[in-house]
């Protein structure tokens, strides 16, 4: 069942890695269509850079070893930041195709925390 698990865990956050750390890379730039999204959407376009940032450097507090801690920080600010995405979509009434990145991102970032390993996980000192 553990090696079920660590597959699965590193199968789903290689997914979420390359997700984040491609479109963080996008957002940070304002390339890859992201500037119409985010102007349709009606955020300012400096809000990409911010994400982008944040997208970067979640994806190497969840890779790297240790660090517990700063991983939940990092899978928390992927939850809100693509679930977030999602309500914004809705929000302006796109259609559930165009909001499908978004929950794809969101299901993925809850199944690799999930299925973490426990060298991976905070842990309560009261346990």
């Amino acid at each position: 069942m553990e090696k079920r698990n660590k597959i699965i865990y590193w199968i789903v956050t290689i997914f979420l890695s390359f997700g984040m750390l491609a479109g963080g890379i996008q957002q940070m730039l304002q390339i890859g269509g992201y500037n119409e999204t985010i102007t349709k959407l009606h955020y300012p376009l400096y809000v990409l850079s911010i994400l982008g940032v944040w997208k970067i450097l979640g994806v190497i507090a969840i890779l790297i070893p240790k660090f517990p801690l700063l991983k939940e920080w990092a899978y928390a600010g992927f939850f809100f930041a693509m679930s977030g995405a999602a309500i914004s979509h809705f929000a302006v009434g796109e259609t559930f195709t165009e909001v499908v990145p978004a929950l794809i991102l969101l299901v993925v970032t809850v199944l690799s925390w999930y299925f973490r390993p426990s060298d991976r996980k905070l842990i309560s000192k009261n346990n």
